[in-house]
């Protein structure tokens, strides 16, 4: 089933619609939520957001456009599994096993997460367009390496090289901010 009639049919309101975007999306979503939530939170609150991901497309189905799919879905989950963590009264580091910003999942104040946000952006304007493209695409929008490698027209070990460098180089910028 095409994209067009998957939105059709969820704007129609037929459950069919429905059954065929989770089947195309749910790993994709799922690793989103699941990357966002793994160290924090268990399964079940990890299904209960892409749950909530795939309720908003069928409440909102006429706000997704044919094409932009998956790049809804995408945001759509990265912020109903944000929002989870804040309504538990816990943060998001930006690479848990590299660059800690504060501890794991404790609560911070909004002033403190905001002043770690504006410094770890100001550490990524720090790298390369190019580096910086493959990081992002990596941890905030949840791309596997050979996707990036695909979208890149590179080689997946060289984007997990840029990525390994990517990590020092922001370690060692916000080291030198005392900020890790």
């Amino acid at each position: 089933m095409t994209e067009e009639i998957i939105l059709r049919k969820l704007r129609s309101g037929d459950p069919a619609g429905l059954e065929a975007l989770m089947d195309r999306y749910i790993p994709y979503v799922s690793t989103i939520v699941w990357n966002i939530l793994r160290n924090c939170m268990g399964k079940e609150d990890a299904e209960e957001v892409v749950s909530d991901v795939f309720v908003a497309a069928w409440n909102q189905a006429d706000d997704i456009q044919s094409g932009y799919v998956k790049a809804w879905l995408g945001a759509v989950a990265r912020n109903k599994a944000k929002t989870k963590l804040r309504s538990a009264g816990q943060t998001l580091p930006l690479e848990e096993d590299v660059l800690e910003l504060a501890d794991e999942c404790t609560p911070s104040s909004a002033a403190e997460q905001a002043e770690e946000r504006k410094l770890v952006q100001k550490a990524l304007d720090q790298l390369e367009p190019t580096d910086r493209e493959i990081f992002l695409r990596h941890y905030y929008y949840a791309q596997t390496v050979e996707e990036i490698a695909r979208h890149m027209q590179s080689n997946p070990s060289t984007i997990k090289t840029k990525l390994r460098r990517g990590r020092m180089r922001l370690k060692t910028i916000l080291q030198r901010w005392e900020v890790v």
